[in-house]
């Protein structure tokens, strides 16, 4: 009952956190256009990235609470996957938007309502400071990842004041296009790094070479096993890992034999923490089912 409590919890953070990031985000849509500020609205598309993102962590946490079914096998852990990639397209897209609007503005730099600009980032660094400081009280790692796109969007705020305060000070109007772009390549640059490794792990790449080594040789420790083929570890969502393994047996092994291995094996697999574990036993004169390709 506890736990389900503490999930309702988690659910519940990432859900205000959520309608707070989406309503603040319009909010910083309009008030970029009205303000007439690049910067602005490159932290929008930055929000907007966040919101999409946290919004799939909320349908996630409801989701994973399902069972494998006979259409989702291994269960809802790579739905995960999609919301990530769906969210770097987006991501993608409105940065393209923000560095078409912020480049001509290099040339021609204008400026914006600093006043506005001002005001809005005091509200920026407070809502999000709120809702990061909401989610830093989670232990979820969907909670923690998120958690560190709040306290980004805070430094994206406190950039965007600091600049509001220089240009009441100093006609400088070329800053705020000159930050936009700052904020939409450093979003470039996770974008990208995040979308890599999204499409790796779809492409049921290993997730971890030192834990395919590390298994490997847990595998071929056991003595009565003489070969280790056919092992293929892929990931559902990049924490909830797939092992299966052909294991060669020496000759004349007893059925108390392979049960007392089989108990051997399940203990050392423990310490993986893998989400499933298939073996197959095979023997010395054996042909392979699978070595047709």
């Amino acid at each position: 009952m506890h736990s389900h409590d503490h999930k309702n919890q988690s659910s519940a953070r990432i859900g205000l956190v959520f309608f707070l990031n989406v309503t603040f985000t319009i909010i910083e849509l309009i008030g970029g256009i009205l303000f007439n500020s690049t910067a602005i609205l490159a932290d929008a598309v930055h929000d907007l990235g966040d919101s999409i993102s946290i919004g799939f962590a909320w349908i996630m946490s409801k989701l994973s609470e399902k069972n494998a079914n006979e259409n989702y096998t291994y269960g809802y852990h790579r739905f995960t996957l999609m919301g990530a990639f769906i969210n770097s397209l987006v991501l993608i897209a409105g940065s393209v938007w923000v560095l078409s609007s912020a480049i001509p503005k290099l040339a021609n730099p204008e400026m914006p309502v600093v006043e506005g600009m001002f005001g809005l980032a005091i509200f920026g660094v407070i809502v999000n400071g709120f809702a990061a400081f909401k989610l830093s009280q989670g232990t979820t790692l969907n909670e923690k990842v998120l958690n560190w796109h709040l306290l980004e969007d805070v430094l994206g705020w406190i950039a965007v004041l600091i600049v509001s305060i220089t240009l009441f000070f100093f006609d400088w109007p070329i800053l705020d296009p000159a930050l936009s772009i700052v904020f939409t390549l450093f979003i470039l640059f996770n974008v990208a790094k995040n979308l890599w490794a999204t499409i790796k792990l779809f492409l049921q790449a290993v997730p971890d070479k030192e834990l395919l080594e590390r298994l490997n040789q847990a595998l071929n420790a056991f003595d009565e096993i003489t070969n280790v083929h056919h092992m293929h570890l892929w990931s559902l969502d990049g924490e909830h890992h797939v092992l299966t393994a052909h294991l060669v047996l020496q000759q004349g092994f007893e059925i108390s034999q392979q049960l007392d291995l089989k108990k051997r094996l399940a203990d050392k697999m423990v310490t993986f923490e893998l989400t499933h574990t298939t073996f197959e036993f095979e023997f010395a004169d054996e042909k392979c089912r699978d070595h047709r390709y």
